[in-house]
């Protein structure tokens, strides 16, 4: 590997890094029972034929799944099914991030796909909540 790849790889990680650190949402609240902290809702899935797909359901206020762990492969498409009663925007950090506009109404449905290998959160940003973690892998 020749020094332009290597800086152009150390760069991509570096602009992912600070994709995730200046969304400035407050951090999710920290769990307040004593016993280990396992993601609420529907566990999201993965599948090689049609990517992973994730059910995010808000109502009254409350955000399934939170803190939700997942994986995807890299250029595969990953899928956000949405059910909300109430407006707000999904928020990706990726590279490039992307950002869908949640509207109150169910079967909302966001595609998009990430090319670098890394951890990308996915945040509601009306409720200060992270949604899901997706590890992507090569």
């Amino acid at each position: 590997m020749d020094g332009s790849s290597i800086w152009l790889k150390a760069n991509a990680i570096g602009a992912a890094v600070a994709v995730v650190a200046a969304c400035g949402s407050a951090p999710s609240p920290p769990n307040s029972s004593s016993a280990p902290h396992s993601p609420t809702g529907p566990t999201p899935s993965a599948s090689a034929d049609v990517g992973t797909v994730i059910d995010v359901t808000v109502d009254k206020g409350v955000a399934t799944p939170t803190n939700a762990e997942a994986q995807a492969v890299a250029g595969q498409p990953i899928v956000l099914q949405v059910t909300s009663d109430a407006v707000d925007s999904l928020h990706v950090h990726s590279v490039p991030e992307h950002v869908f506009d949640v509207a109150a109404a169910s079967n909302q449905r966001f595609e998009f796909s990430v090319e670098i290998p890394g951890r990308v959160a996915v945040e509601l940003h009306d409720l200060h909540v992270t949604v899901v973690t997706i590890e992507v892998r090569p």
